[in-house]
């Protein structure tokens, strides 16, 4: 949008007994490369975490405030079925890896800028 103002939103307070997973799942990402710290920004989005059924957790960032200013795609995607239709006659299919699919997609640097999120206190930035 023409006239959208940067927004800061604080962090969420999560569940004591998840902050060790937490901590170790952004770990990982930050040793990967996924993600790293950053100090200034004008847009924060806090994380959101959410309990599995097999004791696991799926850390989200909660995008709603910047989805809400983003402009969207007039382009639509396809149809699932479009899509299997189109390779229903193929042999063999390749999928990206689900733990890191997001992360392997390569950011420009005026998204960047705008997927920061909060965790205590400091700022990180999804690559």
């Amino acid at each position: 949008m023409v006239n959208a103002k940067p927004i800061k939103q604080r962090q969420h307070k999560i569940n004591p007994n998840y902050v060790p997973k937490v901590k170790e799942a952004l770990d990982k990402l930050l040793d990967a490369g996924f993600i790293y710290p950053i100090e200034i920004t004008q847009l924060l989005s806090p994380l959101v975490i959410v309990p599995k059924k097999n004791d696991k957790l799926k850390i989200c960032v909660n995008y709603r405030k910047l989805n809400a200013q983003t402009k969207t795609n007039s382009f639509p995607r396809p149809f699932l079925g479009s899509i299997l239709d189109t390779i229903a006659s193929h042999d063999m299919y390749s999928f990206i890896y689900g733990y890191s699919g997001y992360n392997q997609v390569k950011w420009q640097q005026k998204i960047k800028e705008k997927i920061v999120f909060i965790l205590n206190g400091e700022h990180i930035l999804i690559m």
